[in-house]
């Protein structure tokens, strides 16, 4: 029983290895020249513009001249063979690559509806060439349909950020339309349209048919405003086509500190050498609580200023509390107007102000100065009378 299978499993090999190469073998590829298009048959509307795209496709044969032409155009009719955006005659495609070109028809308004035209691309080499036959029906085309969405339809930020949407913008027409963009924002709400990749401001974008675009939408927030969701809407139209989006932001608050005196004072006064008190006010305008405020000072050289408390724990938006900054200036410190700087800051949130102090010396300095003052005329006056008599 062994010996049988060996055996057929030796004839089997040998069926197998004598099957002719050529019955397995994949089928040859594809050689030669091609001129293509997506769409060999359309219809335009007279009195309008529009655009086939082309490709003269090199399939193995080695690179060669090819002068383009196009033929049945009736008259009236201008028929133009573009290739990278100018009218060409010719072109020459590489082996095994492809060169793009566009056939432009400029249809009189007055054409014939209902009638369809039979026109004849040909690319004709020295020793090949070949043609493609585009069928062109005049009738009305479709209204202009245009779409646009967002890529991200909500955005999260503080009142000071800068919201930017990546909006796409589709033309779903027929024709190259010129496409007019607009935001309808909440009041004080700053809204622009950009370049994807450029910080220039559009009002309009063109599109291609059958292409889309993509714009920055940016919108910016005032300071002022407060937390919550805040929907934008967003239009592009052109001709007798519209589309609409809305996308979202999504504020969170922000506290906004400021400092000042009682009953809003910038100024006090102190004197030379001894600690004055001076009560001063933290106030939260924001729209979000300010937490872990940490209070600060500049001060001239010489100076010794501390706060009490030196952090506060929270200030609610609208509300204020109140600190006592505890001065001292120098010494030495001559009369005078000082200028010296507070500061509350919370999490990434500051706010300064310039504090001005009025400095006045201690009355005993002052008579005691005037003592030596005196002493010093005694002793001039004395000297003048004694050495005058000689």
């Amino acid at each position: 029983m062994r010996l049988f299978a060996a055996v057929l499993s030796l004839v089997l090999l040998a069926v197998a290895t004598a099957v002719p190469a050529g019955a397995q073998a994949t089928p040859p590829s594809v050689k030669g020249l091609f001129l293509l298009t997506d769409y060999p048959a359309i219809t335009v509307r007279p009195g309008t513009t529009t655009t086939v795209n082309l490709k003269l496709r090199n399939y193995g044969q080695p690179p060669e001249r090819f002068a383009l032409s196009v033929e049945g155009a009736p008259a009236g009719w201008t028929v133009t063979l573009l290739g990278g955006g100018q009218p060409v005659a010719a072109a020459m495609v590489a082996s095994d690559d492809s060169t793009a070109l566009q056939l432009r028809l400029d249809v009189p308004e007055n054409a014939a509806m209902g009638t369809t035209q039979n026109l004849t691309v040909t690319a004709k080499g020295q020793s090949t060439q070949v043609a493609l036959p585009v069928a062109v029906t005049l009738a009305k085309d479709l209204p202009a349909k245009l779409t646009i969405k967002a890529q991200l339809p909500s955005l999260r930020g503080t009142s000071k950020s800068a919201f930017e949407f990546q909006m796409e913008i589709k033309n779903d027409s027929g024709r190259n339309l010129v496409i007019a963009l607009g935001a309808q924002a909440p009041k004080n709400f700053e809204t622009s349209f950009t370049e994807q990749y450029g910080s220039q401001e559009l009002s309009s974008i063109p599109i291609d048919a059958g292409q889309s675009k993509t714009a920055k939408l940016k919108v910016r927030p005032p300071n002022t405003t407060g937390a919550n969701r805040y929907p934008v809407s967003v239009k592009a139209s052109a001709e007798d086509a519209s589309a609409e989006t809305s996308v979202a932001l999504e504020i969170t608050g922000q506290p906004q500190l400021s400092i000042a005196g009682r009953e809003g004072l910038i100024s006090g006064n102190a004197e030379a050498g001894k600690q004055t008190t001076i009560p001063i006010f933290i106030t939260n305008n924001g729209t979000a609580p300010a937490d872990e405020i940490a209070l600060s000072s500049s001060a001239p050289s010489g100076w010794k200023i501390e706060f009490e408390p030196k952090t506060l724990d929270a200030i609610a938006p609208g509300q204020n509390k109140e600190a006592q900054v505890r001065v001292t200036p120098a010494e030495k410190a001559i009369a005078g107007d000082y200028s010296t700087s507070f500061t509350a800051t919370s999490r990434g949130e500051t706010a300064s102000t310039q504090f001005k102090v009025a400095v006045s010396t201690s009355t005993l300095w002052g008579l005691t100065g005037a003592g030596i003052i005196g002493v010093a005329l005694l002793i001039l006056v004395g000297a003048v009378a004694r050495f005058g008599r000689r």
